[in-house]
């Protein structure tokens, strides 16, 4: 068992000497980024609760800065923890030495030892332990084969490439059979489609291993192929926690709704109003009906008529003229991606994004779309976010 909770969790790193006696000689309050800045110091990281269910694979994704390299390092052990609790199979370890805390940990870097062979490397973390050698060259074994990498155990890091180093450096975690695994952005130094393969794989193996995954990345498209559930984070807060559909389908707040999707979610300025107890939605010219979900959602948190932020994302908008009212655009850009194209359009003076199935395109747009070309496009209600203008917040959740 290794369910990891975490309870309040806070960093904050203090201000250095000089920066405290420049402040006070110049009679200025602290400041800092995006970050929140304190007297203390900087908030790297604010009121972070999380509980992990054993073996359950946790992705913590955000922008850089957000702080999630730093909640993986206070799981580590590798930075100590400024307020909170941490516990792993309910033990409270915010003052236990790293060594002792059952985890493992795989870094962007590698961070092979060049004059080892990958058997060596492996086999390091087993010989810190006093492991009998016939276990060891058992469990390094094993490993190679999980991972695939049994014929390069002779080879030093420098004859692999970067695919088969960072399963070096995964294989030596995994031979001490941690409670908890931690990658800290483990795909980054990889091409596109070694990335993809390392994603599978890395699938594969938590199939087969018993270990509780933390896994921290920029990249929404791995945290939505490997998490169970991902946390999102900006400016050191947690935004939402949920499954890789529930973020996708109900983004909390304005942040989440443009971080999650590719291409990002679209947003027009909009004006939410009610038609007695219907609420409807104004974009320009185009009258949005809001789908029975959505209506009682709003009612539901008696959210009155105001200005919005109205988000909808490029492949649920479609191209051509609704019998009551569309909204137009002009091409821009046109983006062959094979099975689809992507259109950039000019519309109410914005950058507007619309994915169009190559399968779709009949007549004058057969042949894919003209620059300057003037095109209708729609969308219905059941597929709109409706978001606060003073906080961001999703006003139909």
């Amino acid at each position: 068992m290794a369910e990891v909770t975490l309870k309040h969790i806070q960093k904050i790193y203090p201000h250095s000497t000089e920066y405290r006696k420049k402040r006070k000689k110049e009679g200025q309050q602290p400041r800092g980024g995006n970050l929140k800045v304190t007297e203390e110091g900087v908030i790297a990281v604010q009121d972070f609760d999380l509980e992990i269910a054993d073996r359950e694979f946790i992705v913590l994704v955000g922008p850089s800065g957000c702080g999630k390299s730093t909640t993986l390092r206070m799981v580590a052990g590798l930075e100590e923890i400024t307020d909170g609790e941490l516990t792993i199979d309910g033990k409270v370890m915010n003052d236990v030495a790293p060594k002792d805390r059952d985890i493992a940990m795989v870094f962007q870097s590698y961070a092979l030892y060049p004059h080892m062979t990958v058997r060596g490397n492996m086999a390091f973390p087993l010989k810190l332990k006093k492991l009998p050698p016939a276990e060891i060259d058992r469990k390094v074994s094993e490993a190679a084969e999980i991972l695939g990498i049994t014929e390069y155990l002779d080879r030093k890091p420098k004859e692999l490439s970067g695919g088969q180093r960072q399963r070096v450096a995964i294989g030596r975690a995994i031979v001490r059979d941690p409670k908890v695994l931690l990658m800290d952005e483990p795909l980054s130094n990889l091409d596109a489609k070694l990335r993809n393969q390392m994603r599978a794989e890395i699938i594969k193996l938590r199939q087969r291993i018993n270990s509780t995954f933390l896994y921290v990345t920029h990249d929404q498209t791995e945290a939505m192929t490997l998490g169970d559930r991902i946390v999102i984070m900006k400016d050191g807060v947690v935004q939402q926690v949920g499954t890789p559909q529930q973020v996708f389908d109900h983004p909390a707040n304005l942040f989440v709704a443009g971080f999650i999707g590719v291409p990002q979610m679209n947003f027009f300025d909009a004006r939410l109003e009610k038609d007695g107890d219907s609420y409807l939605v104004r974009v320009g010219d185009l009258t949005v009906i809001l789908d029975r979900d959505r209506q009682e959602k709003l009612a539901a948190n008696q959210v009155p008529p105001q200005a919005v932020t109205l988000g909808v994302r490029p492949e649920h908008i479609a191209l051509g003229r609704s019998e009551v009212q569309s909204l137009t655009g002009s091409v821009e850009v046109s983006e062959m991606m094979g099975s689809s194209i992507h259109l950039h359009l000019s519309s109410l003076g914005q950058n507007v994004i619309v994915i169009v199935p190559t399968l779709d395109l009949t007549g004058e747009n057969a042949g894919g779309f003209r620059l300057g070309q003037e095109v209708a496009y729609t969308f219905g209600g059941g597929v709109v976010h409706l978001f606060s203008k003073e906080t961001g917040e999703n006003l139909a959740e």
